[in-house]
């Protein structure tokens, strides 16, 4: 074996190789990387290096492939046989060895977003462990996304948007957000209706996801407006934003759902309610393996059938959107 077969064998020897060629499946049957990577729950980028790598691995040329289509080679056709031949006996493997009704025993470790793993997500994990008593979990609360391997977690919910290309991320809905501040901050003055009037109020950052500028959107017309802040108090934990909105130390941003109850009360108003924050992606994030096991496909599967209800409004908002552009799109076609 020549320098350079080993080095690809070593690659892919730390790569789920099933992995690859179940990519590679994929592409084929969904007629483009992009489609793949949709249906993987992957980027583009992500869906191509692993292509590449089963090619090295194997040393042939699977796919040609061009701006507009892709085709199967004469190796790519031989070896796209023996993939789906190879992908039904390890399907097949998977059912005989973890039992088509499997009783669910273990611990699941998830992580989840301090602030709306203490609330918004207990029902969906209330579910799970009622569906299935021989479950534990361990529900780890922060806001980063984990080393999966190195600390032994199964899955993390993740709200912003996930840049790691190495790992599945299944969206599971999209989070709101308005401007809030307590009535006390308007000294009695009318509630504020357009962005450059909120430029000239203290403000608070939640410096994950803003911190010295904001852009608001105005939910009718689309147009846009953007205006620098100088926060007096910037903070990574949504409930100490909330405290301090509440006590009138300034402006915030945040989703109208994880502060009801301030709104409810009065403790909190809406400013300029018909401009809004971009809203935030829900992800649903773990390790890709073929080796997915039972505890947490059946978690994955209570969470998107127990979502918190905001979320599913924004992706029913979401797919009727998409609905709409693609027949905007077919009428001026």
């Amino acid at each position: 074996m020549t320098k350079s077969a080993l080095s690809h064998f070593a690659s892919a020897a730390g790569t789920d190789r099933m992995l690859l060629v179940e990519t590679f499946v994929r592409i084929v049957e969904a007629g483009s990387l992009s489609a793949a990577a949709l249906q993987l729950g992957a980027t583009q980028p992500t869906v191509s290096r692993r292509l590449q790598l089963l090619e090295r691995t194997l040393g042939v040329r699977l796919l040609q492939r061009s701006t507009h289509a892709i085709r199967l080679t004469d190796d790519g056709q031989r070896g796209y046989e023996r993939a789906k031949a190879l992908m039904a006996t390890w399907q097949s493997f998977e059912n005989d060895v973890r039992g088509a009704g499997e009783e669910l025993a273990g611990t699941l470790r998830v992580v989840a977003p301090h602030a709306f793993g203490q609330n918004q997500f207990m029902e969906p994990l209330a579910k799970y462990l009622q569906q299935y008593p021989g479950m534990r979990v361990e529900w780890l609360l922060h806001d980063r996304v984990p080393d999966f391997v190195a600390e032994n977690i199964d899955c993390a919910i993740k709200v912003g948007p996930v840049s790691d290309p190495s790992v599945v991320a299944l969206k599971l809905g999209e989070v709101p957000r308005s401007v809030m501040a307590a009535p006390s901050l308007l000294a009695g003055g009318p509630v504020p209706q357009h962005p450059a009037e909120l430029a000239r109020l203290p403000w608070l950052a939640l410096r994950t996801f803003y911190r010295d500028e904001v852009c608001l959107t105005h939910s009718q017309t689309g147009e846009v407006a953007c205006f620098d802040i100088q926060p007096r108090l910037s903070t990574d934990g949504l409930y100490a934003l909330r405290k301090a909105a509440v006590l009138g130390l300034g402006v915030g941003i945040a989703s109208a759902w994880a502060l009801r109850d301030e709104l409810a009360s009065g403790q909190l108003v809406l400013l300029a309610p018909d401009w809004q924050a971009a809203p935030l992606p829900v992800h649903l994030v773990y390790a890709p393996s073929r080796l997915q096991p039972a505890r947490l496909r059946r978690f994955i599967e209570t969470m998107r059938e127990h979502l918190p209800a905001e979320l599913c409004e924004s992706l029913k908002q979401a797919k009727a959107g998409t609905n709409s552009k693609a027949r905007a799109g077919q009428k001026a076609q």
